[in-house]
C-alpha cells in the first residue's frame, strides 16, 4: 500500500485555463515550465513540485487523485476550494 507520494502540480484559477495547460502538456511541453509560467501555487518556483507527503495532509479531493495516478502520469483538472489543479505524480514509496 502507498504510504507516501511525491507529486508536483499546476495551480490555475479556471477550468478552462487548467485544460488548455493539460494540452500542451500532452503534446509535450514541460511540466515544470508550465507551473513556473502558468502556477498560482508559490510551489512554481520549484516547477510545481510539492515533495513527499502522506494521506490526509491535502485537501481531499487533491490526495484522492495524486494517490490514484501512476508514477509519470499527469491527471484531469481537479477542482478544489483553491481552484483547478493538473497533478503530476513523481513517485511513490
Amino acid at each position: 500500500m502507498v504510504k507516501e507520494v511525491r507529486a508536483s502540480h499546476i495551480l490555475i484559477k479556471t477550468e478552462e485555463k487548467a485544460k488548455e495547460i493539460l494540452g500542451r502538456l500532452r503534446l509535450g511541453e514541460s511540466f515544470e515550465k508550465l507551473a513556473i509560467e502558468n502556477s498560482l501555487c508559490p510551489s512554481k518556483k520549484r516547477g510545481g513540485d510539492l515533495g513527499w507527503f502522506g494521506r490526509q495532509k491535502m485537501v481531499r479531493e487533491f490526495e484522492i487523485a495524486a494517490f490514484n495516478l501512476k508514477k509519470g502520469e499527469i491527471s484531469q483538472p481537479i477542482k478544489t476550494q483553491f481552484g483547478w489543479h493538473i497533478i503530476k505524480l513523481v513517485d511513490s514509496k
